[in-house]
Parts: structure tokens; sequence; C-alpha cells
């Protein structure tokens, strides 16, 4: 065991943990004991919210799974996911102030709350439910697996052994301290990871002996590892660009994300968290996903993809200052975790028991179910991550792109066209899914592309087309 890097990385978990904890002794059983666990009051500032934000999408996919297939593919990779800067530039541009004006009209604490004032439809809360609680399990387990991996890696415990530390870790200040804890340790992580992932490129670059010796290493290797087309010349035009709809434009849509545009203070914090998330997004993908092209010459043949981040920083640094660094993507994996835990948890107390099982639950029940239901959510999923599979990224990209084919049109549709209506909302998104989900098992990629692509396509189709031909107005004149 890397005792030093071990004791360093726990530190960090302690600190976290810590701040998670104090967090929840804000809640309170009360009637806003909904706004406080899964809004935070929408009380957040703009630093915070830019650093949640960043937190929240920078996952155990960016930070363990991102890396490994950038040692396999390239510099190619680093190009398809830089993307990723104007994850939340985009997601507060488009939703920004019209989103949380809506949602502070609606009332609305979740994403399906929104949904269900906006469409007036019972079945498009229950389709949106059930594509939660199903894609976000899988982006879940994925989170799980990348956190269990890294601690494996760092201290050489078993993976089952690793995970369940992680899980303990994560599961009690969420359960307790619910969306104030979550952003409040965001904050924290989000900085961690900015500063760590910078310190883990610079030392990387100095053990391969500066960015040209590792330039021509990897052209020595392999003369692909350095053009924008992959390895093995896989990564077209086609398919790159359509990686930027689906970890770039289209993250719009992941109620994960969007949820944070309905929680910001004021403008002024909208505004700010634009400037501060773009510029911190775009640094810390970049430098991770160059760390794992860089990786390749100083540590060659390395099978799992999923632990080149823990073995070349325990490669290039110190060990107390490689476990202080590994503390950036563990962070970073905590930090979705906890909010997709809260997203799931959410849904099935606010969404489906609240509106359609018992409307007339008493704060204190819902509280104890609110954080009873959490705990589950993580006990299931970690059962769920104890075999898993080679390379994460992979499981956590299906999920991003099912939530994407249900939610984008019913979401940015139903803030910018009041022709929309709920027969246009379900449809849109039975179509988003079903094609998203056919296209998926049969390895279908239409056009080159990635499937979210034409399902997203398909789905806005659909949706115009229906709530055209469903429209009032248009069916008077028609008869």
């Amino acid at each position: 065991m890397n005792w030093q890097a071990t004791i360093a990385l726990f530190g960090c978990l302690a600190i976290i943990f810590s701040i998670g904890m104090f967090a929840s002794r804000s809640l309170k059983s009360s009637d806003s004991f909904l706004q406080d666990y899964f809004l935070g009051g929408r009380s957040l500032g703009g630093f915070v919210l830019a650093m949640t934000m960043t937190a929240t999408y920078g996952s155990a996919s960016s930070f363990i799974g991102g890396p490994g297939v950038a040692y396999n593919e390239g510099l190619g990779w680093v190009l398809l996911s830089v993307t990723q800067i104007a994850t939340g530039y985009f997601t507060l541009t488009i939703l920004g102030k019209r989103f949380a004006i809506v949602s502070r009209q609606y009332k609305a604490v979740t994403i399906v709350d929104f949904l269900k004032e906006r469409y007036q439809s019972k079945w498009v809360v229950l389709l949106s439910s059930v594509s939660i609680i199903i894609f976000l399990f899988s982006a879940m387990a994925a989170q799980w697996i990348g956190g269990g991996r890294l601690i494996q890696s760092l201290t050489g415990l078993s993976y089952t052994t690793a995970l369940f530390i992680f899980v303990i870790t994560v599961l009690l200040y969420v359960t307790f301290g619910g969306f104030r804890a979550v952003t409040l340790t965001d904050a924290v992580q989000g900085s961690i990871m900015f500063v760590g992932t910078l310190i883990l490129l610079i030392a990387v670059i100095i053990a391969g002996g500066g960015i040209p010796a590792i330039m021509s290493d990897l052209f020595n290797e392999n003369p692909n590892l350095i053009t924008p087309f992959g390895a093995d010349g896989t990564l077209t035009p086609a398919y790159v660009s359509s990686y930027w709809v689906l970890v770039g434009v289209g993250v719009v849509a992941l109620p994960q994300i969007a949820v944070r545009a309905m929680s910001y203070k004021d403008s002024r914090s909208l505004h700010r968290a634009l400037i501060i998330g773009t510029i911190v997004v775009g640094l810390i993908m970049l430098n991770m996903h160059l760390i794992g092209v860089f990786a390749r010459p100083i540590l060659p043949g390395i099978e799992v993809g999923d632990t080149v981040m823990p073995l070349i920083a325990l490669e290039v640094l110190p060990q107390w200052l490689a476990g202080i660094v590994l503390a950036a993507p563990l962070a970073a994996i905590m930090s979705t975790v906890d909010s997709l835990l809260l997203l799931v948890s959410s849904t099935i107390v606010k969404d489906v028991y609240l509106n359609y099982i018992k409307p007339e639950a008493q704060p204190r029940k819902i509280q104890r179910l609110s954080m009873g239901i959490t705990a589950i959510l993580g006990i299931i999923v970690f059962l769920l991550a104890l075999n898993p599979p080679d390379l994460i990224i992979w499981l956590n990209l299906f999920s991003i792109g099912g939530l994407e084919a249900a939610f984008i049109w019913p979401i940015i549709m139903g803030i910018y066209w009041k022709k929309g209506n709920k027969y246009g909302a379900v449809t849109s998104m039975v179509v988003g899914i079903v094609s998203y989900i056919i296209f998926h098992m049969l390895g279908i990629e239409p056009f080159g592309m990635h499937q979210v692509v034409t399902s997203i396509a398909l789905s806005f189709i659909a949706y115009v087309a229906v709530s055209i031909g469903t429209d009032k107005r248009v069916l008077k004149e028609v008869t």
C-alpha cells in the first residue's frame, strides 16, 4: 500500500465529508424542506454555481474513463473531448434567466416539476420519471465503479473494499445534507479538480522530457496517435462532430445539470457563473485528456484504461502529492454521484410519491422518506457496481445520450415555443428514447454519427409535427 498517498487522499475525503455533514445542520423539518434539500433554497452564488456545475458534469467518465480512452486513441480523443468547454456556457445561456423565472413561477423543485406544470400531463411526468430512473442508474453505477477503481489502484485494497469505502462516504453526507451539502462540497471539489489536474499535467510533461519529446515518442509508436483520427483511424469528422452534440450542446438537457439553472440567487450570480464555469471546465477537460495521451510513452502497455490516472500520478509525483492530486478525480466522481443520487431521489419522492400517491404527506414524513430513498438508491447502485465493465466511459455516455434524447426538446421548446403541447412532448420523448435504445442495441450509427444525433433530430420532428397537428386552433381551421 502507498501509505503517504493513501493518508493524503483520505485526508481530503475527511475534509469533504465534514463540510457535507456541516451543511446538514441547516436542514429543517418544515414546509421549505423540499426547497432546501433538493435546491438549496435557490440561493447559489456565482462561484458556487459555476463550481457545482463543473464538478457535477466532470464525472468518472471525464476523469477516469476519458483519460483512459485518450491513452488508447491519442490526440484525436482530446479534440473530441474539448467540446465540453462550452457545456456550462450553453446550459446557463440557453436556460438562464427564462428557465429560472418560469421554474419559480411554477414553484418547481425538480425538472419533472417544471415539465408537469408546463404540459399539464401525467404521462409527461411518468415518462420523465422513468427515463431519469433508468438512465441515471447506469450513470450512477459508472461513478461508483470509478471511485472504487481509483481507491483500489492507490491503496492496493480489493475492488469491493475500495468501493464500499467510497459508497459509505458519499451516502452519509448526501443523505443527511441534501443539495446544500452537495453544492458546498462541489465548491471545494471543483477547486481541487482545477489545481490537481494542472499539477499532474505539468508533472507528466516533465517526466516525459517535454512536449516535443512526448510527441516524438507517440509518432514513433503510431503516427495516428497525433492526428485527429485516432489510433486506428476511426474518429471520422462525422463521428467527432456528433460527440460535440453528445457532450457539448446536448448537455443542456441533462436533468442533473439543468436543475442547477433553477437554483442560483440572482442575475449577477448567473453572469459570474458563465465566465468562471467556462474557464474552469475548459482547462480541466483539456488537462485531463492531455494527461491520458501524454502518459502513454511514460507508462506503455496499461491494460485497463480506467487505471491510467492513478498509475501515472503515482509514477510522476511524490506519494503524498499524488494522494492530494488524485483527490481531484475522486472529487469529480463524488460530486457527480451525489447530484445523481439527489436527482433520482427527488424524482421518486417529489414527482411520483407526492404527486400521485400521497399529496397530503406531512413535512416530517417527507424528510424521512427523502433521506431513506437516497440511502436505498445508493445501496442498490453499489450492488450493480460490483461487477464493472473494462471502461466506464461507455456506460456513462449511454446514459447521457438517453437523457438528452428524452428531455432536450420538452425542456427547450417548452421554454421558448408556446405552441408546444403535451402531445408533442410525450411523442418527442417516446420517439427519442425508443430510437436511441434501438440504434444503440443494434449498433447502428446513422451517417457515421453517434446514435444520439439521429434520435434528437427525430424527437424534434415529432415534437413540432405533433404539437402543430394537435393544436386546437389548427384543428378548428381544418374542420
